[in-house]
């Protein structure tokens, strides 16, 4: 990299959120995308002094999404599948855009189904926008781009 040359951090307003590869607009907020491990201490038979740390299970946050409340239904009518017994499952990605809103970074999960949903809350005395809010579990999280 020549002198003087900067690397900005990304912006984080600048994201999308894709379902099955169709995109979904209107995320104000997500979070979640988070990746841990159990760490096992073992102590070895033959050294007395030392632990040693190995990893153990790994686990992985829900993803949290809230957008405006809206007339679109497809993600209330996809939490809806698990309520009735016949859970779908899906694959997508959470897309971050540099300022030219081009791709830089992409967090796919798959397997993810809707296992929370939280209407707008509702009051009288404010005029903000009614939020709703979900959250997708999911069986694997990784980072491309």
């Amino acid at each position: 990299m020549p002198p003087g040359d900067r690397i900005d951090p990304y912006a984080q307003f600048n994201f999308l959120v894709e379902i099955d590869n169709v995109t979904r607009a209107g995320f104000t907020e997500c979070g979640g995308l988070t990746t841990e491990q159990d760490v096992i201490d073992y102590r070895e038979g033959s050294e007395d002094t030392i632990v040693r740390k190995i990893p153990g299970l790994r686990k992985i946050t829900n993803i949290t999404l809230k957008r405006g409340f809206t007339q679109d239904r497809e993600l209330w009518e996809w939490r809806k599948t698990t309520i009735d017994g016949r859970t779908e499952r899906r694959a997508g990605a959470i897309v971050l855009l540099d300022e030219a809103r081009e791709e830089v970074l992409r967090f796919n999960f798959r397997e993810g189904w809707v296992c929370k949903w939280d209407g707008p809350q509702l009051n009288a005395s404010t005029n903000e926008v009614a939020i709703e809010s979900l959250e997708i579990c999911h069986e694997g999280l990784e980072l491309e781009g």
